[in-house]
Parts: C-alpha cells; sequence; structure tokens
C-alpha cells in the first residue's frame, strides 16, 4: 500500500459542479487516493452511496482501510471502461453523478517502483493496473519504429517523434532498455540541444505517450464517457478534469454531441424530439485552478474542468 500523500486537484469545484444530493448515487471513476470520494461520502445521507473505480490495487486498498467503517461507499478494482457493465451487477441502473479525475496520481508518480517518472531510476513499468501483461518495457523493444512513432507523435504530441523512435531502434539493438533513466537520457539526446532548452524535461512528452499507450487511457475515456451519459439519471450532472490537450478534446467533443443541436433542414418549423440535446454544459469555458493551487501544487497547473447536466432522455 502506497504510503505517499496527494493533493486532489480542483476539489471543491469539481464537488460543487456535481450538485449533490443526499439520496442520490455518484461514481468515483478514478478514486486515487480519494480526495473527490471523501468530499462526495460527507454530502450522502444513510439513502446515499458512492461506488468508487479504480483500475490500480493499491489505491484501492488505500481506499478500503480509510473508510473500513463507511457504508455508503463501495469499492471495486475496476478499469473505468468497465465500470458502467460492473454497476449493471450491483442492480444500479442510473446514477445522479459521475467523476473522472484523468491521469496518473502523485502516489504513482512517486513510487519509485511503478516506473511513471522520467525523474530517477525506475523499471520501465507505468501499468496502472499491475495485473496486466502490458509494460512500457514490452512496448520500447518489441513494437515497430512506425509504432513507436505514432504513440510518440500522437499520444505524447511530440514532434521529434521519428528521431526518438529511431534512438530506441538502434538502442535496443544493442541493448535492454529496462530503466526510466536510460530512456529519458536517450530521449534527451535524440532531440535537437536548441528544443531542449524550453518546454520542461525533454522526456516528459515521449513519456506521457508511453504511458497513455500501456494503459490505453484515451480510448477508454471516450468508450466510457458515452456509456454513463446513457447511465445518467436527469438532472444528474458528469465532471471530467482533464490533465492534457488530448483529454480535453476528447471530453469536449464527446459531452459536445449531447449538448449540441445536429444541423437541421432549412424552414424545419420545430425541431424533432430526438434530435434535441439530451446535455447542458453547466461550465462553456473548462475552470481552471486558481493562481493559490497552482502555487500550493504545481501539478495541478495543467488541469481543466468540464461538467454537464442531463437534461432530458433521448428518445427514438
Amino acid at each position: 500500500m502506497s504510503p505517499y500523500s496527494h493533493e486532489t486537484v480542483l476539489l471543491q469545484e469539481a464537488i460543487d459542479g456535481l450538485n449533490i444530493i443526499g439520496s442520490g448515487t455518484y461514481v468515483d471513476c478514478t478514486y486515487g487516493r480519494g480526495g473527490h470520494s471523501a468530499e462526495i461520502i460527507k454530502r450522502l445521507n444513510e439513502h446515499g452511496h458512492l461506488y468508487a473505480f479504480d483500475s490500480d490495487q493499491d489505491a484501492i486498498e488505500a481506499g478500503r482501510k480509510r473508510f473500513a467503517e463507511e457504508s455508503t461507499v463501495t469499492f471495486t478494482r475496476e478499469n473505468f471502461r468497465r465500470a458502467p457493465a460492473k454497476l449493471d451487477t450491483y442492480g444500479v441502473e442510473s446514477v445522479n453523478g459521475v467523476l473522472f479525475d484523468l491521469g496518473v496520481s502523485s502516489p504513482q508518480l512517486d513510487d519509485k517502483t511503478r516506473g511513471f517518472s522520467y525523474r530517477g531510476d525506475e523499471p520501465l513499468d507505468m501499468r496502472m493496473d499491475r495485473q496486466q501483461t502490458l509494460t512500457a518495457e514490452e512496448i520500447v523493444h518489441t513494437w515497430p519504429f512506425e509504432s513507436l512513432v505514432h504513440i510518440i507523435s500522437r499520444n505524447g504530441e511530440e514532434k521529434f517523434a521519428k528521431p526518438i523512435a529511431r534512438a530506441i531502434e538502434t538502442e535496443r539493438e544493442k541493448t535492454k532498455i529496462t530503466s526510466t533513466e536510460q530512456l529519458a537520457a536517450l530521449v534527451k539526446h535524440a532531440i535537437p540541444a536548441a528544443a531542449r532548452r524550453s518546454g520542461g524535461h525533454p522526456a516528459k512528452r515521449t513519456f506521457q505517450a508511453l504511458r497513455i499507450a500501456v494503459n490505453d487511457e484515451l480510448q477508454a475515456f471516450e468508450d466510457a464517457l458515452s456509456t454513463f451519459v446513457a447511465k445518467l439519471e436527469v438532472e444528474g450532472r458528469l465532471a471530467v478534469i482533464t490533465f492534457h490537450s488530448l483529454e480535453d478534446a476528447i471530453a469536449k467533443r464527446t459531452l459536445n454531441m449531447y449538448c449540441s443541436t445536429p444541423e437541421l433542414p432549412p424552414g424545419l418549423p420545430v425541431i424533432p424530439e430526438h434530435m434535441k440535446p439530451t446535455m447542458k454544459w453547466i461550465n462553456k469555458k473548462p475552470l481552471v485552478p486558481s493562481h493559490e493551487e497552482v502555487e500550493k501544487n504545481r501539478r495541478a497547473r495543467s488541469a481543466r474542468l468540464r461538467i454537464v447536466e442531463k437534461i432530458r432522455e433521448r428518445r427514438a
């Protein structure tokens, strides 16, 4: 079980945005270390319930220990893409609120056995669910050059994806790349010196790309988002905290499909019932951390919070 602390990002904004009712049913898709969950639980009465999910067994064990005496919460080790189906097995047909707090948690970054950080010498792992077999080391050693270029360019938005992938390909023919320190040094030397002078650590985008690929984060998020929209009660809310542009783009694009009226034929007197938006934006522009929060927790600086509310069920 991890001993590391975690500063919950946009805590009050997310909880206020969920507009929690005491007897409601809520889902924390990414329990982490329970900052958001704890605030949800505080607002529930004996008829309310929180279902907390996380693919990281350490997080789930920490949650069960922290809330051992609490009857209004159920913990499940499961990726959030499978959370709606798991709720079905619990007999939960609909919920009043859903929270996604995406990305990697501080305990995962700080745990030197996990391989999420490029600042140190750690095993090249990056699995959120340590029961899965795919690791960052396997990707680095077995995926072809073209696949490495694709994930580093797409997932990491790294413009030097080709030279980085070529450096990996060349190095792995000579020796095994088994540590984050090895990989970070390799990436650094593959990027032109002039480009390394700004934008933070030169390996951060490659590490992000590998972590996303290992955990299939983007597709899992997109799958879960639409499924949870269908599971929301009318007047229920869904809140998403993202930490990079790819996650935020998925949230914005997917949720906007439910919040917008599709293009209609000219002269149509009324909007057909099945074409009316089923959701509305609570905040059209994403909420961002205050200056004070960023000063206290530098990991909060890229966070974005989007919130929607269900206003009607879609009809055929």
